[in-house]
């Protein structure tokens, strides 16, 4: 099962992580098996997270193959089909919702990379501090919500996630649940694309409303607490997959969104079908960092 091989080789890893790196290298659980990867094709950052555990698995004796690159859907269907054995970088449990029409018989998230990866709506520090500003309910108030208009709209523009994103999900509930859809405007995209904006605004001046996750290379240019403020929430409300959630984090409250456990999920069966029709490979490493 692909499901087990991968939970053997996070148990392996998590040798390596405590100096065992000798009795790692002597066991070589991975020798003679091979692994195909699944990534998305427009984030830099998870395809460096890719590659990283895939330099691990090797060190564990394991053949990995280069990744299956697709937009997010295609990579969850691409590991329960089989095409791929794994995707490295499942949020749990921002990524839920994928697994009940995916099937748990054909997928399994197993082990654990990154712990306590925080997400939600931040805005500049200079208008937070100007109005008094906190929550994101208060962009129910169209004069608040017209301080962050970005394209003339008389809404807050939210610079937030790709179509078909877990976080898209979220959002979009939000924007109801909190009485947003009159006031914000979500503006989506290739994220990569759409934050610079957002970043150059800040560095302008302007007042702006984003969505931003961590670990990420934006917390390190455009600093929470310095730059910018993450906005809490007077309630919690979130899908229903999702409703039980942890959502405040110490020293910043609630965020409104879960805090999510980054795990692997891996094919529940290592028969491996043919037939990509979705998928197409790459042949670069990336340059950008997690």
């Amino acid at each position: 099962m692909a499901a087990l091989l991968l939970s053997l080789a996070i148990a392996s890893l998590s040798l390596l992580s405590l100096g065992n790196i000798a009795h790692a290298a002597e066991t070589r659980p991975g020798a003679g098996k091979t692994l195909i990867p699944s990534a998305q094709s427009n984030d830099p950052e998870e395809m460096f997270q890719t590659y990283l555990v895939g330099m691990g698995l090797r060190d564990l004796g394991y053949e990995v193959k280069e990744p299956i690159v697709a937009q997010m859907q295609a990579t969850f269907v691409a590991v329960a089909n089989g095409d791929a054995t794994y995707y490295a970088a499942f949020w749990d449990p921002l990524h839920n919702s994928f697994l009940a029409n995916l099937g748990t018989d054909k997928v399994a998230p197993v082990g654990g990379i990154v712990a306590n990866s925080i997400q939600g709506y931040l805005i500049d520090k200079k208008t937070a501090d100007a109005h008094g500003i906190k929550t994101i309910e208060q962009f129910a108030d169209p004069a608040i919500a017209k301080l962050f208009d970005a394209d003339g709209s008389g809404k807050a523009t939210l610079y937030g996630c790709d179509p078909g994103w877990g976080c898209e999900r979220v959002i979009e509930h939000q924007l109801d649940a909190y009485n947003l859809r009159n006031t914000v405007k979500h503006k989506q995209g290739s994220y990569t694309a759409i934050i610079g904006d957002a970043i150059e605004r800040i560095k302008a001046g302007q007042p702006t409303l984003y969505y931003t996750w961590t670990p990420l290379w934006l917390s390190s240019v455009m600093k929470p607490g310095t730059d910018v403020t993450w906005l809490t929430v007077d309630k919690t409300s979130l899908p229903a997959d999702q409703a039980n959630a942890v959502t405040d984090v110490d020293g910043i409250g609630n965020l409104g969104f879960p805090v999510n456990q980054q795990r692997i999920l891996a094919n529940a069966d290592s028969k491996r079908k043919s037939g990509r029709p979705e998928m197409v490979r790459t042949n670069s490493y990336p340059t950008g960092r997690h």
